[in-house]
């Protein structure tokens, strides 16, 4: 099973959002935040290659000279999912033998970044985090609504409540 970027941060936002994606019940591209979050990522960091597709599986926002990683957010609401699935990237790369030094989470609406290294404790968890995301995939049903006030803004809103 191939886990991308999206599968990772999915994961740490809902279960039940990474499984409907993972079933390709997919509503990303009718959603106005999706929407204004890709216009944001186009229009930052023109000079930079941005949107780098490895092996179908990894979709880099952007990368300096193959070692700084960055991912670009609108806001830091699910700043968790979103270093985790920096550090995913980071660690995929890695698995390619390409040594990444760092990566960094934009927020060019905010003014604000972050750095990020990938730690040996890191690559334990990815790994943990990995093989639930697998186990989560492979269920027969979907996981239970959560019921969280980031629902609100989810694409799969009007899917769990509606």
């Amino acid at each position: 099973m191939k886990i991308t970027g999206n599968m990772v941060n999915y994961y740490f936002v809902c279960t039940r959002k990474l499984w409907l994606f993972s079933h390709q019940i997919q509503f990303e591209n009718e959603n106005e935040n999706v929407r204004l979050g890709k216009i944001l990522d186009e229009k930052s960091y023109g000079r930079n290659e941005k949107h780098v597709m490895l092996d179908n599986v990894v979709n880099l926002d952007m990368i300096e000279n193959w070692s700084v990683i960055h991912e670009i957010k609108k806001t830091r609401a699910i700043e968790p999912a979103a270093e985790w699935q920096l550090k995913y990237y980071m660690y995929y790369l890695e698995q390619k033998e390409i040594q990444v030094t760092k990566g960094i989470l934009d927020y060019p609406k905010l003014k604000q970044r972050f750095e990020y290294h990938l730690t040996e404790k890191d690559r334990k968890k990815l790994q943990s985090y990995m093989e639930n995301i697998k186990e989560i995939v492979r269920r027969k049903t979907a996981p239970k609504v959560i019921s969280q006030s980031i629902c609100k803004s989810c694409a799969y809103y009007e899917y769990c409540y509606v």
